[in-house]
């Protein structure tokens, strides 16, 4: 294993520190290697998503790509706990919905929805989805996070409304349209639903998650306390490109990371 300092990491936090820069995505040798550490990318992810209460019912689901298949995509077995979810307990399927490589069912709403996202956007390596509490709270309001926080600023112009809500996401079409409102966005409001983040890396996706939720959180309780004041919009567009970019993404989870897999070690089984 192998890695690479990012030039573009120095901008996300100042200077790069004495005697060294800073970390950035691993870079593998083999795509043994690397399918191992995808996967156990994604149970952490999914730990984390548990810790974080993301969980309601069976409903969300995280995807990465394979490394050798890039048409496949590791996914969470349908009805097991965010808690609970180790690297081996991982299925592979593929665009068409079948079932490569694992022996337990796959959510059929986490098919429709990532396959067609996978499908359309060649450069989201991948994606999350849950019923998180605030993201739900706030699709119910059709419109998109404003530039308030510094932190809301990642989204700011990088987001969309997916405002065409069908029920349950079992519909091939559903799943077009869908990543159709994406676009080239890192994230979408799911209206009436929940929110989706794509990424370059699992960490990348899991984190803009993570923050989008916080700052739908942050909106909502600014919203009832009076009118928020936005951030201009030349000042939310910088901030953006120090904050919001695929690099930063990444690095910012490192912390969250770090953590779970410091007190969930089984997760890389």
């Amino acid at each position: 294993m192998t890695s690479i300092l990012d030039p573009n990491l120095a901008a996300v936090t100042g200077p790069a520190p004495a005697g060294g820069g800073l970390p950035q995505p691993p870079v593998f040798d083999s795509v043994d290697a690397e399918r191992k550490y995808r996967k156990e990318q994604l149970a952490a992810g999914f730990r984390l998503f548990g810790k974080f209460g993301f969980s309601e019912g069976v409903a969300g689901h995280i995807t990465v790509r394979d490394p050798e298949h890039p048409e496949y995509f590791w996914v969470n077995p349908f009805g097991m706990s965010f808690n609970k979810i180790k690297a081996s307990d991982l299925v592979l399927v593929d665009h068409k919905g079948d079932v490569i490589e694992g022996s337990r069912a796959v959510n059929r709403a986490a098919f429709v929805i990532h396959s067609r996202v996978h499908e359309a956007r060649p450069d989201a390596l991948a994606a999350a989805h849950s019923h998180s509490m605030y993201g739900r709270a706030f699709s119910t309001l059709g419109i998109k996070l404003d530039p308030i926080t510094q932190d809301a600023c990642a989204f700011y112009e990088d987001h969309a409304v997916y405002d065409d809500y069908h029920g349950l996401v079992n519909d091939m079409d559903e799943g077009v349209r869908l990543a159709k409102a994406l676009g080239p966005n890192k994230a979408a409001v799911l209206q009436n639903h929940g929110l989706l983040t794509v990424g370059h890396t699992v960490a990348e996706a899991v984190w803009w998650f993570i923050t989008m939720e916080r700052s739908c959180q942050v909106q909502l309780v600014a919203m009832a306390a009076g009118t928020p004041k936005l951030i201009p919009h030349d000042v939310a567009l910088a901030t953006r490109e120090l904050i919001g970019t695929p690099a930063a993404g990444w690095f910012q989870a490192q912390p969250l990371y770090d953590q779970i897999l410091g007190s969930d070690p089984d997760l890389v089984q």
